[in-house]
């Protein structure tokens, strides 16, 4: 098997756009149960050196980084110039803009990149240490943008408890299990993945019968028919998954297109967990048993705060 187009698998940051930072970090943080981090705003074009589009730019953010036993939180509040996240805020709205990568070397990455057909969209330095990004257009391919992080130093990445002991995660659990995604055609994303991090292909999975199934989609029952791909990194689980009949799957690809579509936890007590969501203004979307009738899940209308649907996930023990 040869190398990874990036030299590893390890997807670490999950980054959100979102309009207000400094309400988007409070609520991240009750959710994960982590340590609370200021937003910082970013250097100006003689710090930051952006270029978008072929064109520098005077764009600058407010950012926060929360740290999670997997993957690292981005949340990212643009300005008004020219950038790819005003360009996302201003066309999609909130939500997950790019996953990202730790590369070893940005200047011999990206023309591996470029060859296999994901031009440059947008390149600058950090501030606040010695290092670089670029993001890359792969969104064709891979449904969401890529960046590539260089840093002379290894970044801060790790969870550190909150300094108050009966600060506990949301949902009893701060493991972000899985970045799902929907698609058109299943086979054709999951070969760019392949090729992106060198991977076996995955097999197909196909729904249960809706006697093992029991698809609830807004408030009635429904085959729920549908096809998965599950790919494994090191950090968190990509899941693929088209929508064949009337699902949340099918009304993301009707409504917005193909894209990410939720984030997973794996909790106890499911049903504590959706009553408190509920009470919270979150309401229930679908819910229904894994394919193997093995667990079950519920996702939950979680996008005016966390600007993204959030799926519950509880396995059976056997």
């Amino acid at each position: 098997m040869t190398e990874s187009l990036l030299g590893n698998r390890n997807i670490n940051q999950l980054a959100f756009v979102v309009k207000d930072i400094e309400s988007a970090n409070v609520a991240f943080t009750k959710l994960l149960g982590i340590k609370m981090v200021e937003p910082f705003l970013t250097g100006d074009s003689t710090v930051s050196k952006v270029i978008f589009k072929g064109e520098p730019t005077d764009s600058k953010s407010k950012l926060a980084f929360l740290n999670t036993p997997t993957v690292q939180f981005e949340l990212i509040e643009p300005d008004k110039n020219p950038g790819t996240m005003r360009e996302f805020l201003d066309t999609v709205g909130e939500g997950i803009h790019h996953i990202a990568f730790d590369v070893d070397s940005i200047q011999k990455r990206l023309p591996v990149m470029e060859k296999s057909g994901y031009p440059v969209l947008q390149t600058g330095e950090f501030t606040s240490s010695e290092g670089r990004y670029v993001y890359v257009d792969t969104l064709d391919d891979h449904k969401t943008l890529v960046e590539l992080l260089e840093s002379a130093e290894p970044r801060q990445t790790e969870w550190e408890k909150p300094e108050d002991d009966s600060v506990r995660p949301l949902l009893g659990t701060n493991k972000v299990e899985q970045l799902a995604i929907v698609v058109k055609d299943l086979d054709a994303t999951a070969d760019a993945y392949c090729r992106l991090l060198d991977m076996e292909k995955p097999s197909i999975i196909h729904s249960g019968s809706p006697e093992v199934t029991n698809v609830i989609y807004k408030g009635k029952p429904t085959e729920g028919k549908s096809r998965y791909m599950f790919f494994n990194t090191p950090l968190i689980q990509i899941e693929f998954e088209p929508g064949d009949s009337p699902s949340t799957w099918k009304h993301h690809l009707e409504t917005y297109g193909e894209g990410v579509h939720h984030i997973s936890f794996v909790v106890e007590d499911m049903d504590e967990k959706m009553k408190m969501l509920e009470k919270m203004g979150y309401p229930v979307i679908q819910t229904g048993n894994f394919f193997n009738g093995k667990g079950r899940y519920a996702y939950m209308d979680t996008t005016s705060t966390y600007k993204v649907i959030i799926e519950l996930l509880e396995r059976f023990e056997t």
